[in-house]
């Protein structure tokens, strides 16, 4: 029997249920991209919010293309179990916050009237840094922002609320993005000035789009822990999301009308958010991203397992530590030797199964906010970044595919990108002054030529030790 409003209350008394008549608020916020890291976090807090301040915040759903998210949550009337876990335990709510799903490439219609409701203030964002249809330079990719592309939905629905006098909308994106707040106006600007033009105007002076940091680790959900939470409820859970105690949430003061109080249940809101979400991803993403390819190369599965291995974790510290640290500007309330130690205790846990191959994906989309940053400002001040250097080594080698799939939107690219350049012209290729990610990491010819004989060396060391 799957978890429902109806069998809600046959669950054991261990087991903390919504606090709140669902019914009797209304849907507030649209959310887009609606997997296991948006319902560890952002909806999480919503229920706090409801449970103690009431108001009509309740969370409706979209996916873009895929029904898993509809089809796992819509027949449990959009309740899933929370199993937060740790050395000490499981421990187990169950949240409310969401009303539905929808798949928006089967229901457009219902989409746009949800963007367009009197009662939405907020459009929220999951979709990973891919989602935004960057192109390598950062710029919209046109190509694919298409029809299916969130800014699709929300260029039609802006039109409906100007053309019915309604107030504009807060988005919040919640991804690994530098700057997510002004990255997504940047873009959702770009498409409407192309796409609806006398929209554009009605945008920038309604809408608000404020940078967000967010921190909590999120596995993917497997069939085993399915079946510990189906043990634990009595009841089956396709929605389940397993995750760790902590959370963080750090929201620019910027919303173009009403939010929930979230700021009442540890949310931060703050007048500037670039300190926290910068030490986050140079830090915690950034040390994720090494263990993930240099993990893998080393024959582990988990970060908890790679960060056991001695040289692993000497590598992430002198990461953190020595390069990421020093690039970041000092900031009340945020102690970066303590903020180290506490991620290379949550790496640990050995009760969260964060697979490095879940990590691993998408990398040419993380890669400049996450170490190519760091790598600049050490290159202006004359320094180097062995650890970075060498994390990048690993992550050129697994792009090659070598033994295992590349889960990447920009494979195909990489792949012709070794059969033509190879091994010593790669790194011009990627660095260079007109390579991929010469935007975002303005190293001049000298230290292309450095790095290049050091990515050489390096590949050529692990290759040997690969093989």
């Amino acid at each position: 029997m799957r978890l429902s409003t109806i069998n809600v209350k046959q669950l054991p008394n261990q087991i903390t249920r919504p606090r709140y008549s669902r019914e009797k608020h209304k849907i507030g916020i649209v959310h887009f991209g609606i997997g296991a890291f948006h319902r560890a976090h952002m909806a999480a807090y919503t229920d706090d919010v409801l449970a103690v301040e009431g108001g009509d915040w309740r969370i409706l759903g979209v996916s873009l293309r895929s029904r898993i998210a509809h089809d796992q949550l819509s027949p449990q009337d959009g309740l899933y179990s929370l199993v937060e876990r740790s050395s000490a335990g499981s421990k187990v709510r169950i949240i409310g916050a969401v009303a539905d799903v929808l798949v928006a490439s089967e229901d457009r219609e219902r989409v746009v009237n949800a963007l367009a409701s009197a009662d939405t203030h907020i459009v929220s964002f999951t979709i990973t840094e891919k989602g935004y249809c960057r192109a390598p330079d950062g710029s919209l990719d046109f190509a694919l922002a298409d029809s299916r592309s969130a800014y699709s939905y929300l260029a039609e629905a802006f039109a409906r609320r100007r053309d019915s006098g309604l107030a504009g909308l807060t988005l919040l994106s919640c991804d690994n993005l530098a700057a997510n707040g002004a990255q997504l106006h940047r873009l959702m600007a770009q498409y409407l000035e192309a796409t609806a033009p006398d929209v554009r105007a009605w945008f920038d002076e309604n809408c608000a789009c404020p940078s967000t940091m967010i921190d909590r680790i999120v596995p993917a959900t497997t069939q085993t822990d399915r079946a510990e939470v189906e043990a634990l409820l009595g009841l089956q859970d396709a929605a389940a999301v397993v995750t760790e105690p902590f959370t963080q949430w750090v929201i620019e003061d910027n919303f173009a009308g009403s939010r929930p109080a979230w700021e009442k249940h540890g949310v931060q809101i703050v007048a500037n958010v670039t300190a926290f979400e910068t030490a986050k991803l140079r830090m915690l993403n950034g040390a994720h991203s090494a263990l993930a390819y240099l993990g893998l190369q080393a024959g582990h599965e988990f970060v908890h397992q790679a960060v056991a291995d001695t040289r692993l974790l000497q590598l992430i510290n002198r990461l953190m530590r020595e390069e990421a640290a020093p690039s970041l500007m000092p900031t009340v309330g945020l102690d970066l030797s303590e903020y180290a130690d506490a991620l290379i205790e949550r790496f640990k846990n050995p009760a969260l199964k964060h697979r490095l191959n879940q990590i691993a994906m998408d990398g040419s989309q993380k890669i400049p906010q996450r170490w190519l940053e760091t790598l600049a400002f050490h290159q202006h001040a004359g320094l180097q970044c062995p650890a970075i250097l060498t994390a990048l080594a690993a992550w050129i080698l697994h792009i090659r595919g070598d033994g295992h799939d590349v889960e990447d939107p920009m494979r195909d690219y990489f792949r012709d990108l070794w059969e033509s350049a190879g091994q010593t012209g790669i790194t011009s290729a990627l660095f260079g002054t007109n390579g991929v990610f010469a935007s975002a990491w303005t190293g001049n010819p000298s230290d292309i030529a450095m790095l290049d004989s050091f990515l050489h060396q390096e590949c050529e060391r692990q290759m040997a030790k690969l093989s």
